[in-house]
């Protein structure tokens, strides 16, 4: 059984189920306990709406014990039967209450036996405000005119590859900061992660400022901090391998010797748990040439778990089913290109990560 009760355009209404009682602009005082309950309701009261009694809306419903619940948005479309935009902003402006906290979230589920109390003006049209972006490609850690921190999920590539995908987390990321329109400011790209590899990323707003978080990246002074898990256990508890990264004609990098037309790749490591056939390994970059870190530990007979590129056969491992590198960029700092400030940015390694430890340290 429901109960409602609602002022509204200097009429107002009691609803309890059939029976139904008008008043006029001033309810009877006999009325006023049933059209607000203060110990039900104590934050709403008559006096708390002064003059703006007649402007307001007032509405209490009960959701039956026996009830499988209701979205919430559906409940307020069907209790004020007002545009679906509007109810939407309703929630971004204090207008919905369930059980005694507000709710802003249109897609949650109310369970039977809850109460929800409506508070709105009839007629306001709200509008939903901007909200953080929500996107299964990344999550945003940091923004501000200038730059974005975005944490990468796996899976998904930083940028379009010569077939030109699409859903890619520059896409997204453009997408973002254009609100998201198709067309608009573009982002300047200054360093990227493998398809396959979760975590922190830096993009401009614009390509000057771009030019010099790249400029901090040439002259390797970002902090740029990784978790992997590897195959098979290390001969050093640290260290650094170095060497000149060169790429053949299947696209894969390799080492070669100096002079070889290789680039110069820097990794240090150290181990933060051992495995019975696998190590947790904490690695700092130095420099960032591509796939950097899985060749240089694929070298040394310690793929990273999960690798589908270099030395595929051990890379695979009894409790990594995932379809990801067990790879993500953790730390990522640098100093700010515009205000010079230092900032410093960490995200956790993904659940696969902690699930993998806990097993395998049973």
């Amino acid at each position: 059984m429901l109960g409602h009760c609602f002022i509204e355009s200097g009429v107002g209404f009691i609803t309890n189920t059939r029976a139904t009682f008008r008043f006029a602009r001033t309810p009877p005082p006999a009325l006023t306990s049933n059209l607000i309950d203060e110990k039900t309701s104590p934050h709403y009261t008559l006096a708390d709406l002064g003059e703006n009694i007649l402007a307001r809306v007032l509405k209490e419903v009960l959701i039956p014990p026996n009830s499988p619940g209701i979205r919430a948005d559906l409940l307020v479309q069907q209790e004020t039967r007002l545009p679906r935009s509007v109810i939407r902003g309703m929630f971004d402006h204090d207008c919905v209450e369930i059980d005694g906290g507000l709710c802003d979230d249109p897609t949650v589920w109310i369970p039977g036996g809850a109460k929800v109390f409506l508070r709105y003006d009839s007629e306001t049209r709200y509008k939903e405000k901007p909200k953080s972006h929500k996107s299964r490609i990344f999550d945003l850690i940091f923004e501000d005119e200038h730059l974005i921190i975005v944490n990468k999920q796996a899976g998904y590539l930083t940028v379009p590859t010569n077939a030109r995908e699409k859903n890619t987390l520059v896409d997204a990321v453009r997408s973002h900061v254009n609100r998201g329109q198709s067309r608009g400011q573009p982002v300047a790209i200054v360093h990227r992660l493998d398809r396959d590899t979760s975590g922190l990323l830096v993009f401009a707003k614009n390509e000057r400022v771009g030019v010099k978080i790249k400029d901090q990246f040439a002259e390797r002074k970002p902090e740029r901090v990784y978790v992997a898990i590897v195959s098979g256990k290390l001969a050093q508890a640290s260290g650094t391998i170095q060497s000149y990264l060169a790429t053949d004609k299947d696209l894969n990098q390799r080492s070669v010797k100096a002079g070889e037309d290789g680039k110069l790749a820097i990794t240090h490591y150290s181990v933060v748990q051992s495995f019975k056939d696998a190590t947790l390994v904490r690695v700092t970059l130095e420099t960032g040439r591509r796939n950097q870190i899985r060749v240089h530990f694929a070298e040394q007979g310690n793929p990273i778990l999960g690798d589908q590129r270099y030395e595929v056969a051990d890379a695979r491992h009894r409790f990594w089913p995932h379809r990801r590198l067990a790879l993500h960029a953790e730390v990522l700092g640098f100093k700010h290109p515009v205000t010079g400030e230092s900032l410093r940015f960490r995200v956790p390694a993904p659940k696969e990560f902690d699930r993998f430890c806990a097993v395998n340290s049973v």
